[in-house]
């Protein structure tokens, strides 16, 4: 297989978008697959919005989702700088050498002219593309125009009648006329170059060897084409993986729920989950399993699973994935997890002892397999840090009235008073003697202890509940449920 050097390029001005996210492991993927290397590379041109935090927030959740890259700009390597407003006079030398061949050209167009050109244009019923006025401006007319104060950017001039294609490996194969697009900017007229000819530039010095990004850079591959057979580089392989949709099948957006891996995180989902989730948006692996390890996504992936048609956001499915890594994962790791969240609720103080600690263990573990994400861990779990008894309704109430259920409390407390201690293997049995030893079902039984110890019809299992409470809280909820219920 071949090596590849693959890129995710990012533009710090937020946090890592899911879509990015996706697009960062599909690169890695290729790169780990191949034994090649991964390079982040920081597009941070758009000055005005750009900013270290958003960095460092990409960079963070890189690392949070095990997306580890070989070369970038806190790890360096012999391709640097790695942030674009490093690289400002490796441009301005490509941009020369274009001014030089008569590939590009100043434009002094003002605002209000092209706005008036892309008017006439629309009106025309045809695309809005800048038509060449200042393609073959002499040397008198630019210097008039410059001492007005009109400040230039550049422009690529395009080659008219000419078809670029790319063979896409999503794709296939993509054709675009050059009549369409018209001389684009290729530099503002600050100096600072924009995204198609930057990164051109990049691609070509860092070698990169294949490009996998959004669709929606598509109509921006012929301009860079154009680019890279003027300055005589070599062009990597594209591909461009399909949009995310709302399960309305509109463009993700904050309306479907949280966009941002960072936000995820914060509720509770597991990197391995997202990750997994991640790699079945819009690839799909040969046979019906859904859940895989990085390590096996290393060895299944290929573009030549991934679709053209768009990945739909399914927030269903991820938390059944979530709730598949919750429930596999060690008691102790998901409760250092979920800490924070009982943290945030003023239920557990910031330094745990390791009585508090191991109790803590406990809680989760009895809710570890109701939940979808370690958000949900609070509420699943407040019965263990409330000793008023609340019913949740009077449905609840209708249930402690019946005629069976003072035998019921009663002989729990009696059967539970004699234990030394009590474990789940000590609270089983004696669970299941008392539908014996009361001739009643197991409904007439569990629900209203259920009831009595929780005021709700569903929560943990009564053996990991009971132990938990220990048998004081057991006697204190059930008294509170004796005198609800009147007796």
């Amino acid at each position: 297989m071949e090596k590849m050097r693959v890129r995710f390029a990012p533009s710090p001005t937020g946090p890592l978008h899911i879509g990015g996210a996706r697009s960062a492991l599909f690169n890695y993927l290729l790169a780990k697959q191949s034994g090649g290397e991964f390079i982040v590379r920081i597009e941070d041109t758009d000055l005005e919005r750009s900013n270290r935090e958003s960095e460092e927030n990409i960079l963070s959740s890189l690392q949070w989702l095990g997306i580890e890259w070989d070369e970038g700009v806190d790890k360096g390597g012999d391709k640097g700088p790695y942030r674009q407003t490093e690289r400002m006079e490796l441009y301005r030398t490509y941009l020369d050498q274009l001014l030089q061949n008569g590939d590009a050209y100043y434009c002094y167009c003002s605002e209000e002219e092209l706005e008036a050109e892309r008017k006439e244009l629309m009106d025309k019923g045809e695309l809005p593309r800048y038509l060449g006025k200042c393609r073959n401006l002499g040397d008198a007319e630019r210097e008039c125009r410059e001492k007005e104060g009109r400040k230039p950017v550049i422009r690529f001039k395009v080659t008219p009648g000419m078809v670029v294609t790319i063979n896409d490996m999503v794709r296939n194969h993509v054709s675009f006329e050059s009549d369409g697009i018209g001389d684009y900017i290729i530099a503002k007229s600050d100096g600072i170059p924009t995204y198609n000819f930057a990164v051109v530039i990049d691609d070509a010095l860092m070698e990169i060897t294949h490009v996998v990004r959004a669709e929606e850079h598509l109509s921006n591959t012929p301009r860079q084409i154009m680019l890279y057979k003027a300055l005589g580089l070599q062009a990597p392989k594209f591909a461009h993986i399909s949009l995310i949709l709302g399960k309305d099948r509109t463009k993700m957006s904050k309306r479907h729920g949280s966009t941002s891996v960072v936000q995820y995180r914060e509720q509770g989902y597991l990197p391995e989950a997202i990750v997994n989730f991640l790699a079945l948006l819009g690839w799909s692996p040969e046979e019906e399993e859904e859940i895989f390890t990085m390590e096996q996504l290393i060895e299944k992936f290929s573009m030549n699973r991934v679709a053209k048609n768009p990945a739909i956001f399914d927030l269903d499915k991820l938390n059944w994935i979530n709730g598949y890594y919750i429930r596999q994962t060690p008691v102790e790791k998901i409760t250092k997890q979920a800490i924070p969240h009982f943290q945030k609720a003023g239920l557990v103080g910031d330094n745990l002892s390791e009585a508090e600690l191991k109790r803590l263990e406990a809680v989760v573990g009895a809710v570890q397999t109701k939940i979808s994400h370690l958000s949900e861990i609070v509420e699943k779990a407040d019965v263990f840090f409330n000793d008023k008894l609340e019913l949740a309704g009077d449905k609840e109430l209708e249930v402690l009235k019946g005629e069976q259920v003072p035998s019921v409390l009663d002989l729990l407390t009696k059967k539970l008073e004699p234990e030394e201690e009590l474990t789940v293997e000590t609270v089983k049995p004696i669970l299941k003697s008392l539908t014996k030893e009361l001739e009643l079902g197991g409904k007439k039984v569990y629900m209203p202890l259920r009831i009595a110890l929780t005021g709700k019809t569903q929560g943990p299992e009564l053996f990991d509940l009971i132990p938990i409470l220990g048998l004081d809280g057991v006697k204190n909820r059930i008294a509170q449920a004796k005198e609800l219920a009147g007796m």
